[in-house]
């Protein structure tokens, strides 16, 4: 293990470090003879980020050249990566890697390292791996490095699948087994949706462990950068039935940041039946890749937000103590629910992210964006530590993340399955309508003196029935809402029997 002046001098010597110098924007001479790989360690890109978070940021240089500096969206997607030059491809190590060109919204370069028996050593452009389509590329390009990569799930004798994908910012992706690629984890928030603008963190260099063949994981160290914030983080990779994420951060700012968010998502939502309106005579009855955000509280209380393209913007913030869990869920997989063949949206992950030790106080955040496309993700959550980052100090946090197809922890209550809302004939009314499934419902003496328990602020809730099918183990809520002259109404919702909860907590925000 390095000494932290040999640390230090790997960070910011020369290219015989082995750790790429363009992270700290230095025009190095390339030496005469290869340089010896660097010896690797988690340490090592501990004081890397330490020490990067005491100097001035400096920003990436933006040095793409072309034919790739102006590319369309249909000439970057056109550049394909040739089959069988995925890294590792064939080795029957269980996974492979192939690294991703730079271009059109991904213009950012990021460095690639592979770390083999201890030793870090850099993945070099190589413009052999790709299939450039139409487009015209000189004979032999210099080194311009690649803007992330796609993670392959690579079983023995099985056919290759794509498993996750780090690309843009700090942004990444990932699916279990038959999914489409849906929501998007987020490294770091800062400022989101804030007036004084939002900074996009971005990670800078990754170094990938070489996988040992039965261990059935993948571990991925990052660099991360941005004006406020330097870190790291310890990403630990393990396919199966859900796709798990274990994510290890430490966070070095360089100035205080009273806003910011951790294990944040993003995903698009353009409509659903609770607001139609949004539907714009599109044949689709619904277009979203989360039906909403699940919480369970520090105090053991299971939430359901359903989630809404917003003709305005609108924040939400749920205030809590060492959550236990949160996430972005797809409820409904029926296809005739979205009836798109093309888009398969009953095949997007659900996300899942339980903290990994105590958090302390702090909110969930939920942001709903208007959009008019599909593809923009316009539903973003994080969690907002109430603590601030403090300049010169140390923040560190770990959560596990399930990209999934059921979350592994889920309500021992009813839960909110359809959610839906319409006009009245009164122009001041609101009609809503909460259909609850599980298996509490089919017992009768459970729910004997089955009740809707709901609240309204600011205005009023009117005309609240309840409609219980016991064979079907589900009971329908529906009600009124008068708003009262405002321009929103918060709504709470749960079923309760003998005055205790037998569903979870049903949350809206109801605006005009």
């Amino acid at each position: 293990m390095f000494e932290r002046r040999d640390v230090l001098k790997a960070a910011f010597g020369a290219l015989a470090s082995g750790i790429s110098p363009s992270i700290l924007h230095a025009e190095p001479t390339p030496p005469a003879t290869p340089a010896p790989p660097a010896t690797f360690s988690r340490d090592v890109i501990v004081e890397l980020a330490r020490t990067l978070a005491s100097r001035p940021y400096a920003a990436p240089p933006a040095d793409l050249r072309e034919p790739f500096a102006s590319l369309t969206y249909e000439q970057f997607v056109g550049i394909k990566t040739k089959p069988g030059s995925a890294l590792w491809a064939g080795d029957n190590k269980g996974f492979s890697i192939e690294p991703l060109h730079r271009g059109n919204i991904f213009t950012a370069a990021v460095d690639l390292f592979v770390i083999d028996n201890g030793a870090a050593v850099k993945i070099g452009y190589d413009q052999s791996r790709f299939d450039y389509g139409g487009l015209k590329v000189p004979e032999k390009l210099p080194d311009i490095g690649y803007s992330g990569f796609r993670v392959l799930r690579a079983p023995p004798g099985g056919q290759e699948a794509e498993l996750a994908i780090f690309q843009g910012a700090s942004f990444y992706r990932a699916v279990a087994a038959g999914q489409n690629l849906g929501v998007t984890a987020r490294g770091l928030s800062i400022r989101t949706a804030d007036p004084r603008g939002e900074e996009f963190p971005a990670f800078r260099s990754f170094w990938i462990e070489k996988p040992v063949l039965g261990a059935n994981a993948l571990v991925i160290h990052a660099l991360l950068d941005s004006p406020s914030v330097a870190g790291v983080y310890h990403f630990t990779l393990r396919p199966g039935e859900a796709t798990i994420i274990d994510t290890e951060l430490t966070l070095f700012p360089r100035t205080n940041v009273d806003h910011y968010g951790v294990a944040g998502f993003a995903a698009a939502s353009l409509y659903a039946p609770l607001n139609p309106r949004r539907r714009n005579d599109d044949l689709r009855p619904m277009v979203t890749a989360i039906n909403g955000l699940q919480m369970l509280t520090g105090s053991g209380e299971w939430l359901w937000r359903p989630v809404a393209n917003r003709e305005e913007l609108q924040f939400s913030s749920f205030v809590d103590v060492n959550p236990k869990g949160f996430g972005a869920l797809l409820r409904d997989r029926d296809i005739s629910s979205y009836q798109d063949d093309d888009q398969h949206w009953e095949r997007r992950p659900s996300l899942w992210i339980e903290p990994l030790g105590d958090w302390g106080d702090g909110a969930m955040q939920l942001v709903e964006i208007p959009s008019e496309s599909e593809n923009n993700e316009n539903i973003v959550a994080y969690w907002r530590p109430k603590s601030p980052l403090v300049g010169g100090a140390q923040a560190n946090f770990a959560y596990r993340q399930f990209w999934c197809w059921e979350p592994p922890s889920r309500p021992p209550l009813a839960v909110a399955v359809q959610s839906r809302s319409g006009k009245v004939p009164s122009a001041k009314l609101r009609r809503f309508v909460v259909v609850f499934s599980g298996e509490v419902l089919g017992d009768p003496q459970k729910t004997a003196r089955l009740s809707a328990a709901l609240t309204t602020s600011p205005g009023s809730a009117t005309n609240v029935r309840t409609f219980l099918n016991p064979q079907a183990k589900t009971c329908r809520v529906v009600f009124d809402v008068d708003p009262a002259g405002e321009n929103y109404c918060e709504i709470r919702l749960v079923l309760r029997a003998d005055e205790q909860p037998i569903s979870e907590t049903w949350l809206y925000r109801w605006t005009p």
